[in-house]
């Protein structure tokens, strides 16, 4: 009689211990992550997948290479492959002093409108948020695009940033404050 050999769960923090033991096993890691990094990197540069490969390939290098440092602080390991992938994404507009564009669905655009408690917009008002964004600073854009277009929830971004979640949740509707404010004074 054949038994099926079967493998001992693992789980993440076990797994990122034995990957800073030895590179081999930071594959798992690897490829639970991969996809939620890759689309953020993607959506980060407006679409542009050659280059989102090469950044998300930066990342997990730079991860594998620097998981002897992590430190469990009682975040989640994504939080700090974000942080990675965010300064990536920042050292390569800085080096090409590019601007980059996200293309924003109308779903999206509703999703911040009814946060901020605004309703019944026509499209010319759609327009008008979308000017007000596109002048947001660089923390400001990544705050909106980490909440409404990776539609991560205010403790995924608290942990990115690593501030409380109540300080995520300040600074966002804070912004929000801020856009309703720079949206009705344009109209």
């Amino acid at each position: 009689m054949f038994k099926k050999k079967t493998q001992p769960v693992i789980n993440e923090a076990q797994q990122i211990e034995l990957a800073q033991k030895d590179h081999r096993h930071f594959g798992p890691l690897y490829e639970r992550y991969f996809e939620q990094i890759f689309r953020f990197i993607f959506k980060r540069l407006g679409g542009n997948e050659e280059v989102a490969g090469d950044l998300v390939q930066q990342c997990f290098i730079k991860a594998m290479a620097n998981i002897g440092k992590y430190e469990d602080r009682g975040l989640p390991f994504s939080a700090w492959l974000y942080r990675i992938a965010q300064n990536e994404v920042n050292m390569f507009f800085r080096s090409e002093k590019k601007n980059y564009s996200v293309e924003i669905s109308d779903r999206q655009l509703y999703s911040i409108l009814e946060e901020s408690g605004e309703t019944g917009v026509q499209q010319a008002d759609l327009d008008q948020l979308i000017e007000i964004i596109n002048n947001l600073d660089e923390t400001q854009a990544d705050l909106i695009e980490l909440r409404f277009f990776q539609e991560l929830s205010f403790k995924e971004i608290a942990d990115i940033y690593q501030i409380s979640e109540a300080n995520a949740k300040m600074r966002i509707y804070r912004l929000l404050e801020k856009i309703n404010t720079n949206w009705k004074r344009e109209s």
